[in-house]
């Protein structure tokens, strides 16, 4: 009977151990990600907010130009305004996507996915 009290122990000592191990596995993998996460953004936010300047300074300028023409100055804030700013774990592991410059479909394919419904 003793013997087997000591294998019980023996069991809960071993699971105790390996799920530490688990967790610490986890705790170097987020700490991986993380650091992986910074790094990638000293790059990739500088070159997204210059893009997305230059994207509001070329919108406003074309509204200027247009006299006005909102839609006009929208098909360049669009794309170049939107998408993500920063980039986190979970997209540099492909569970969200990435979206530097979000497209908008053109009318006509809208009206015709409309149109088949």
């Amino acid at each position: 009977m003793r013997r087997w009290w000591q294998g019980v122990a023996l069991a809960l000592a071993l699971s105790v151990v390996a799920a530490t191990a688990r967790a610490e596995d986890d705790f170097l993998s987020d700490l991986g990600w993380g650091t992986l996460a910074v790094l990638t953004n000293v790059v990739y936010v500088p070159a997204k907010l210059a893009w997305a300047g230059v994207g509001g300074i070329t919108g406003s300028l074309a509204y200027l130009v247009t006299l006005g023409d909102a839609r006009t100055a929208k098909r360049i804030w669009q794309p170049t305004l939107g998408g993500t700013y920063v980039l986190t774990p979970a997209i540099l592991k492909g569970e969200e996507p990435l979206i530097f410059s979000p497209q908008e479909e053109p009318p006509r394919i809208r009206r015709r996915k409309l149109e088949e419904r």
